[in-house]
């Protein structure tokens, strides 16, 4: 990663046209033309650590941008937002930053948890501000579909969190299928290695709450429980059912994404779970789950089957196969907090987590992170993938903000859909071996009521968020 201090403008021309395009680098520069804008963009952060601090640095690596406040529950994370910025003023609620801050900044990121992505981003949005908001763009589909429709209504700037859409590699995966080179899609494989599940119930014990750490505001919308270290703070939240999304969660919004792109997909008709089921308290792993879309004009047929696996998981041997002729290969790629690392990929070629998308005339692999590449090798020696820049992901929002040449290509409109398909998920395996019929006009299933249940939480009494 470059030094926070240097723009991410300055950092890629420092390490010059060649190193930059063997990378798979979520940064970009922009036209050298574009005038900057000339506002301030005032800023503020929900979250200080982690994907929160990434998220800063690419957002305040655009010069406009600066930094007023953050709030995070534990005030032992925001050391390096304070080292990196002197003057931010730091809370611990951020109900209370959006009430004293609210005259003083025009837009937000929020990285926090899973569980508090739309009681923080909507009350933000209800007062105006533009919002970068990380996946899922929610925890429930009922909470996803109100972000989608308040900034419609707003006329806001919006960004989901999913960087790799911005980037060469998945702008090119899309192009090839939408130029036709594999012909109609007959349908799509899509898996992540991640085991983001657990059994069994919290340990029995209960642990002191570090002086650092406000657990009802950790809490939030959720029901109380007592503070077990390590089980939920700061990263094993994703595993449990009240806080995070389980795998399909955490990582079907990037892997979906340029299939829901690439096809062009809207909402599907049916979801169904061959995979276990959660407990009372957990995700579970090795999910299989099958979702049929209505067809689009690159699909072969009037409907399209995309199925989703996780954990140890993998689409059956016969497809696999189809991608099992490649060479090795080592590529250069980027993990999700933006590190950049290297890999050898097996002969086999296939990725620890990415999509395999069928097509008539031939078969896509799209890895996450590295380059497409067309299948059968021996057709598609000659084929040059699409010269395609990628673009950066946070300046595409910052800037449209303020009047700048960026343009959000993950608003709310086109990853609120993305994400509600992707939920459906979570609430697809608690019905296992269940064909749901799925109803999104109506926001309801229409052949099993008791899954209804599932797309809306019951907040905490004291923490209900007007509207939503």
């Amino acid at each position: 990663m470059p030094s926070p201090q240097l723009p991410r403008r300055t950092f890629l021309k420092t390490l010059g046209t060649g190193a930059a395009a063997g990378l798979a680098f979520p940064y970009f520069a922009r036209n050298a033309h574009a005038a900057a804008p000339s506002k301030v963009l005032r800023h503020a952060s929900f979250g200080a650590s982690g994907m929160a601090w990434s998220d800063i640095q690419a957002i305040t690596g655009n010069e406009f941008v600066k930094l007023v406040a953050v709030a995070d529950v534990d005030l032992s994370k925001v050391a390096e937002v304070k080292a990196r910025f002197p003057d931010v003023r730091v809370y611990q609620d951020w109900r209370q930053l959006l009430d004293k801050e609210a005259n003083n900044i025009d837009s937000v990121n929020v990285s926090v948890p899973d569980h508090m992505h739309a009681p923080i981003g909507y009350s933000a949005m209800q007062l105006g501000k533009h919002v970068y908001g990380q996946k899922p763009l929610a925890h429930d589909i009922y909470e996803t579909r109100k972000l989608t429709e308040i900034a419609r209504e707003k006329k806001l700037i919006t960004q989901m969190g999913i960087q790799i859409h911005s980037m060469k590699v998945y702008r090119q995966a899309v192009a090839i299928v939408q130029s036709g080179a594999i012909g109609k899609v007959k349908e799509v494989h899509t898996w992540s290695n991640k085991k983001w599940g657990d059994v069994g119930a919290p340990p029995a014990k209960s642990n002191p709450v570090p002086a650092s750490l406000d657990w009802n505001l950790w809490l939030g919308t959720a029901a109380q429980r007592d503070f077990v270290t390590g089980h939920y703070h700061p990263g094993n939240w994703r595993k449990r059912l009240d806080f995070g999304t389980g795998t399909f969660g955490d990582m079907g919004c990037h892997i979906f994404d340029p299939v829901f792109d690439a096809v062009a997909l809207t909402a599907p008709i049916s979801v169904r779970s061959e995979g276990p089921a959660p407990d009372q308290w957990n995700w579970a792993v090795n999910a299989v789950i099958r979702y049929v879309f209505p067809g689009t004009k690159f699909t072969a047929g009037n409907t399209v089957p995309v199925t989703w696996y996780d954990g140890d998981a993998r689409p059956p041997a016969e497809i696999r196969a189809l991608i099992a002729a490649a060479k090795p290969t080592e590529v250069t790629q980027v993990d999700d907090a933006g590190k950049v690392v290297k890999k050898k990929r097996a002969a086999s070629a296939e990725p620890d987590q990415g999509s395999i998308i069928i097509g008539t005339e031939g078969v896509l692999s799209v890895p996450h992170i590295a380059s497409p590449k067309l299948f059968p090798e021996v057709k598609f020696k000659d084929y040059t993938l699409p010269d395609i820049a990628g673009t950066n992901h946070w300046s595409d929002w910052a800037e449209a903000i303020v009047g700048g040449p960026g343009k959000p290509s993950a608003h709310f409109g086109y990853s609120g859909p993305l994400t509600e398909s992707v939920l459906l998920g979570s609430v697809a395996v608690r019905f296992p071996q269940t064909t749901l019929q799925w109803n999104a006009a109506k926001l309801s299933f229409d052949n099993e009521k008791a899954a209804n249940q599932y797309l809306r939480r019951t907040y905490r009494k004291g923490w209900e968020i007007a509207g939503l």
